[in-house]
């Protein structure tokens, strides 16, 4: 085994061709994720023509470059300008973007891009650890349960709501809504066209996002004079340099966030169809959650900008465990990954690793040293990033709008997405406006397809309801979404109240039925330190009430 190794390490590490190949890869995923309307997936497209004349570990390698370097990408534009560069980048900008503007773009980069990295890290140790063990998580899911964990991220609606729970609801009511317009995915039916062909392909996803999160801002800098002839930040006459030090040590502070962040990016790739565009909001739902500053998310607040980078970048391990150790693509880009592998006459599956050690520990050998190619030519490239903040904001706006409708029409080269950004732009802006949050909108369009997709093949394989809950794994998820929404009314909750004493003790026994229902022995012995450790907080919390 350790024979490999050493040859794996060697043919990509001592090999200047493939090393060369991931640092350009590395580039064009940076690229990639940064530029608007450009995601991932196109970016891993575009590259896939160029390694068929390589080897398949170079061709692997290339496209992981791409990969992982698509996925940190996205913080620049995010939080420099406000525009999520990719689905997998939009919660980082609710805590990015403030942090910026706030005066503080070299930290804030800087807390984005070695998130990055330690998520990125996590992730890589536990697809060399666990691969194999951890992939047949991802048959366990059905249609059942896919929909049942839509459900629990719809129930972060409320968390992003910024205190007003009822405009928040609202608006991800109409996000839903939106995602509804067009025809349906499996019967063909045209929904809400109102007898126009265009609405038939519905919304695209990217448009509505760059049009909610881009152009709304770009309107709002713009509004009046004085606003637009000043830089992005005031202080932009001053020399910005990323600060590397304090964040490294501002987010080994935060261990916990990161680690607990990690693991929902990997959980979350293993799962097929899911991705970073849930993951990265999973992760700040939960940052918030257990965050002692609730109030100061969407201010600028660090643990708000770790969460949701260490999450996208663990995502793309949990994806690679799932297409290495099974052959099943986590996503668009594993599935072209897995393309790739199959021009070579390689088949992924459950013998791969046995059957190909080689090529399968150059992936993981390959996926390490993307993330130090990524930190380092981020680290080069946030610098001249950082020019932006003092350019002023009529010309920052004029640039951006271009760049940003160009991006919408390369998306499918229809015109009609770019009305849709400025529709939706238009709506985002009179939303900002009258104190409507823009973020479970953009969460309701992200999800809305995903759950109606689900729930429509759940029904067709059968009309049993009483499904949903008898899975596992569906209950689960059901679970944790009840658990979801009562916890504002838990943070609310005087802390001597018997709501506030019950409430995290009868989470975790209520949480420990569905595993025991697996029968997995793990999970059983998980479930049963669940309900013990409830049960000792049960008692504790109730025998101080009675003695009060």
């Amino acid at each position: 085994m350790i024979d490999i190794i050493l040859q794996a390490f060697a043919s990509i590490v001592l090999d200047p061709v493939t090393l060369g190949l991931m640092l350009v890869g590395t580039l064009a995923g940076i690229l990639a994720g940064a530029i608007p309307g450009f995601t991932i997936a196109m970016g891993v497209i575009l590259t896939l023509p160029f390694t068929f004349g390589m080897t398949a570990i170079q061709g692997l390698a290339t496209m992981l470059g791409v990969f992982v370097g698509g996925f940190s990408g996205g913080l620049m534009s995010c939080m420099l300008t406000g525009i999520p560069g990719t689905p997998s980048s939009v919660a980082t900008t609710f805590d990015g973007f403030p942090l910026v503007r706030s005066g503080r773009p070299g930290l804030a980069l800087g807390l984005g891009l070695w998130s990055s990295f330690f998520g990125g890290m996590i992730s890589a140790v536990i697809l060399v650890a666990l691969a194999p063990q951890l992939a047949f998580l991802g048959l366990e899911f059905g249609p059942w349960d896919y929909f049942s964990l839509i459900i629990f991220a719809l129930t972060i609606t409320v968390s992003l709501s910024g205190g007003n729970i009822t405009k928040g609801l609202i608006a991800g009511l109409l996000g839903l809504f939106a995602a509804t317009v067009g025809e349906d995915e499996i019967n063909g039916v045209a929904r809400f066209t109102f007898g126009f062909d265009e609405f038939k392909q519905g919304f695209a996803f990217l448009p509505v996002l760059i049009g909610l999160f881009a152009f709304s801002q770009l309107l709002t800098d713009v509004e009046d004079d004085k606003r637009a002839k000043s830089p992005l930040m005031s202080q932009s006459g001053s020399v910005v340099k990323v600060e590397h030090r304090q964040a490294i040590l501002i987010i080994l502070k935060r261990w916990v966030n990161l680690f607990r962040s990690s693991f929902i990016g990997i959980f979350t790739g293993i799962l097929p169809a899911a991705g970073g565009s849930i993951s990265n909001i999973l992760a700040y739902d939960q940052a918030k959650k257990a965050s002692p500053n609730r109030s100061n998310f969407g201010k600028g607040e660090y643990d708000g900008v770790i969460a949701p980078e260490a999450a996208n970048n663990a995502t793309a391990g949990g994806a690679l465990i799932m297409m290495m150790a099974l052959g099943i693509p986590g996503d668009i880009v594993t599935a072209v990954m897995l393309g790739a592998l199959m021009i070579h006459n390689i088949i992924p599956g459950p013998t791969f690793i046995q059957d190909e050690p080689l090529l399968a520990y150059g992936v993981f050998i390959a996926f390490f040293v993307a993330h130090f190619f990524m930190v380092g030519l981020q680290a080069f490239s946030l610098r001249i990033f950082l020019l932006v903040t003092k350019i002023p904001m009529y010309v920052l706006a004029s640039v951006i709008l271009a760049y940003c409708a160009i991006g919408v029409f390369a998306l499918h080269n229809v015109v009609f997405d770019i009305w849709v950004m400025f529709f939706f732009g238009v709506i985002g802006y009179f939303m900002k406006k009258l104190g409507f949050p823009l973020a479970p909108m953009i969460l309701g369009v992200v999800l809305g397809k995903l759950a109606e997709l689900n729930l429509a093949r759940a029904s067709g394989i059968s009309d049993d309801l009483l499904l949903f809950i008898t899975r596992p794994w569906s209950l689960f998820f059901l679970l944790m979404a009840v658990i979801s929404v009562i916890f504002p009314f838990y943070q609310e909750a005087r802390k001597d109240s018997l709501f506030s004493k019950l409430y995290v003790p009868m989470s975790m026994i209520v949480l420990s039925l569905p595993l025991f229902l697996m029968g997995s022995p793990v999970r059983m012995i998980v479930a049963t330190i669940l309900v013990l450790t409830g049960v000792y907080f049960l008692y504790k919390r109730t025998s101080s009430l009675k003695t009060t």
